[in-house]
């Protein structure tokens, strides 16, 4: 686990979760990257659960400070494409049912900010459909839960089924065969987006609010972060939110706040093209560039070309209390989505991400290592870690 994380009682590898969970029947597709149900037909079906997380905090003190409600409408698309891209790894980019949870203090979470978050999810679900992607909305939750929650939390619940003939499974990866990883760009801005995106996606953020944002939140909101850390350890940054940073014409609230890139867009496309070539998809989210660590049997990933540290990224690195090694393993680092294919296939993935005006290149490649364990090589600018995974 993470030092810093630790110390702020999260855990981006989720040991304990993923201990908790052995008690539980397995998924009927075995070390894919979503659970899947065999329900007897010729379909898969994928039940999945995910959301904005800590990130609501930040859309809570910018809302607070301005009292605009519309930052929320991007934790909306936060919650919902940290399920449907999830949910893409392992071939789906269609026919999606969704539905959300929402848990608020009704006190501090009035009535526009549920309006700008329901706003934020037809908005993104009609995006979407301009580009073939159907995304539906079922209902949902929204509980008034004061005693348990400080401010607000959004998460959603997709549903959706595929052939099993389509189906992708990264467990299934073969070291022994010549593969090279594509990793897609999570910052920029793509032609579908609106606005620069900082690629920071939805994780992290814990680590992220604390190392980048002053002291000052923690003063005048002690209702954004937890009463079991000491005050000393909290919001330790410099900066504040409407903070203007000319690198990249934004402030600090839109970097951080830059909704989570979806790549259904170019995945619908890479999926017309090249379905039966990819052998895997990995969305770098909890675990960072590590996170394949968790895929296949005696795999060796080998990250030697990565992207250049977004701007975000580098931001929460000058930190006082966060290393690379910790970056690597909490953060996506600017490729928050790897596809595992021959190299013949490298360039076609490359032009339609372009196409869509977004950054794609290899950045690595697999080879097999011992039996028993799975490793994460990362080789940036003449320092490298690896991750390991005993089996």
């Amino acid at each position: 686990m993470s030092d810093i994380y630790k110390s702020y009682g999260v855990s981006a590898a989720k040991e304990e979760v993923h201990a908790a969970i052995k008690v539980m029947k397995p998924s009927a597709a075995g070390n894919a990257f979503c659970q899947a149900v065999d329900m007897g037909d010729e379909y898969f079906h994928l039940l999945h659960a995910d959301g904005a997380g800590t990130k609501a905090i930040i859309a809570y003190l910018d809302y607070k400070e301005t009292g605009n409600p519309k930052v929320f409408e991007g934790i909306a698309v936060d919650s919902i494409v940290m399920n449907t891209d999830d949910m893409l790894c392992v071939g789906l980019v269609d026919q999606f049912v969704v539905s959300n949870t929402i848990g608020r203090n009704a006190k501090r979470i009035p009535q526009e900010v549920l309006t700008a978050i329901m706003r934020g999810y037809q908005q993104f679900c009609d995006e979407m459909s301009q580009y073939g992607v159907n995304i539906q909305l079922c209902g949902g939750e929204t509980a008034d839960v004061g005693d348990l929650v400080n401010t607000v939390i959004v998460d959603s619940t997709a549903y959706s089924k595929i052939k099993k003939s389509d189906f992708i499974e990264a467990g299934r990866i073969d070291p022994k065969k010549e593969t090279v990883i594509v990793a897609l760009a999570s910052d920029g801005q793509a032609s579908y987006e609106s606005a620069y995106n900082s690629g920071l996606g939805s994780n992290g953020f814990t680590v992220a609010r604390h190392e980048i944002l002053s002291k000052y939140y923690a003063d005048k909101y002690p209702e954004s972060f937890s009463d079991s850390l000491d005050k000393a350890t909290v919001y330790n940054g410099q900066y504040k939110l409407d903070q203007f940073m000319p690198q990249v014409g934004r402030t600090i609230s839109e970097l951080l706040l830059s909704p989570t890139r979806t790549f259904l867009p170019v995945m619908k496309k890479v999926f017309d093209e090249l379905r039966p070539e990819i052998r895997a998809i990995i969305h770098n989210t909890g675990g960072g560039l590590s996170k394949s660590v968790n895929f296949g049997r005696g795999v060796r990933y080998v990250k030697d070309n990565i992207f250049e540290l977004p701007f975000i990224f580098d931001l929460i690195r000058q930190g006082k209390d966060i290393s690379d090694r910790e970056l690597w393993t909490i953060f996506n680092c600017g490729q928050r989505l790897e596809l595992y294919v021959a190299s013949q296939h490298a360039q076609t993935i490359i032009d339609i991400a372009t196409s869509f005006n977004i950054k794609a290149q290899v950045i690595g490649f697999i080879e097999p290592c011992e039996e028993g364990h799975n490793e994460v090589l990362v080789k940036h600018k003449g320092k490298s870690e690896i991750y390991t995974k005993y089996f």
